[in-house]
């Protein structure tokens, strides 16, 4: 095997910053979600009310 190759196959500094952004894929869908959640709950406790008042 060539020397070029092995030293590629054999560095693994790139296995962190593959982490980082799987992590960082995985906390902006939760947040997302959980913004999603609460402004629909916030939504229909306080607007629909007043909405409903107005008409």
């Amino acid at each position: 095997m060539p020397e070029p190759l092995r030293r590629f196959l054999a560095d693994r500094s790139g296995a962190t910053a593959i982490e980082y952004a799987t992590i960082g894929a995985f906390v902006s869908i939760l947040i997302y979600s959980a913004t999603k959640f609460i402004g629909t709950k916030l939504s229909s406790t306080y607007l629909m009310p007043v909405v409903g008042n107005l008409t």
